[in-house]
């Protein structure tokens, strides 16, 4: 038997389009990948459930070695509900050994609910392996905080666990903590992007993930407003993921970062170190080739790797 949590919060988890999935690196950073959640949950059990390609060996790799995780469900463009509340489901993730083909037809009409039928012919078949070589990462739910708003003001509430004691400083790493990628980019595209994730490891070890906005950037890095509930003190590692999306995902950007947070009273600086992403324009056939290519080169560099 899981936690409870109540009708406001199940009308978010399933309701929303996009969500963010934030996982632990192997230094106690957070990287945080935006994805369609398909409002799958299980109130009785306590789980909330997404689905991830095999292609996307090294996230499902990591959930391996490290299964804490965070699931933050942060905007309600396009979703079924229009509730102001930011949701952050944090737990101990479980990922399917490998691809159930009569579970993943289970939750067809989720899918084509959220993302569009799965069409036959040629797009179909070029679309098999990204529709279907799919594992579900089952996330027993530990902890879930709400704040009032999709900006994390106020003071959250909390179901569950409660929250733990602040996390302590980590260790610079041996590159030292400054950017090593344009600050000034990432500022931008905070602030052209709609949607702002920052992510660290929580004094439990879970994954926090916050909405976030930039005020500037200069040499140490982008001026972050940070949400003063869980504003961390010290310096750590953390990721940062900007993203924008479409009707059915067709049509969408994301750029993803992972790089050092600084916090000295009511100040965050976020230094970047790395950057990737990407760009889709709202068309159906550029999704389908990216899709099915992207899918089958991955999971091609996963069994070089034996992980798939």
């Amino acid at each position: 038997m899981g936690i409870e949590w109540p009708d406001e919060v199940d009308a978010v988890l399933g309701g929303d389009l996009a969500a963010g999935l934030a996982y632990l690196t192997p230094a106690r950073g957070v990287v945080i990948t935006p994805m369609a959640p398909l409002g799958l949950r299980d109130r009785e059990a306590g789980t909330v459930t997404v689905t991830t390609s095999l292609g996307l060996w090294k996230k499902l790799d990591r959930i391996r070695a490290n299964p804490g995780v965070a699931v933050a469900f942060h905007a309600r463009d396009h979703a079924d509900s229009d509730r102001p509340e930011f949701v952050l489901v944090q737990g101990e993730a479980r990922v399917q050994p490998a691809p159930d083909r009569a579970w993943l037809d289970s939750i067809r009409g989720r899918w084509e609910h959220f993302l569009g039928p799965i069409e036959g012919g040629f797009r179909g078949r070029w679309l098999r392996v990204y529709y279907y070589e799919r594992v579900a990462i089952t996330i027993a739910v530990r902890r879930i905080v709400v704040w009032p708003t999709l900006g994390c003001a106020g003071e959250p509430q909390v179901h569950g666990e409660p929250l733990p004691a602040p996390p302590a400083p980590q260790s610079p790493p041996k590159h030292g903590t400054g950017p090593r990628t344009d600050a000034a980019r990432l500022a931008t595209e905070v602030g052209r992007l709609p949607h702002s994730l920052l992510g660290w490891a929580g004094g439990d070890g879970l994954p926090m993930a916050v909405a976030v906005a930039a005020t500037g950037s200069g040499p140490e890095g982008a001026e972050l407003v940070v949400p003063a509930s869980v504003r961390p003190e010290g310096g750590r590692r953390a990721g940062l993921t900007a993203h924008r999306f479409e009707p059915r995902m067709v049509g969408q950007e994301q750029r993803i970062y992972t790089g050092w947070l600084d916090v000295a009273g009511g100040r965050a600086v976020y230094a970047p170190h790395t950057r990737a992403g990407y760009r889709l324009p709202a068309s159906k056939a550029l999704m389908t080739i990216g899709s099915g290519a992207t899918t089958r080169l991955g999971i091609r560099k996963a069994r070089e790797r034996g992980l798939a």
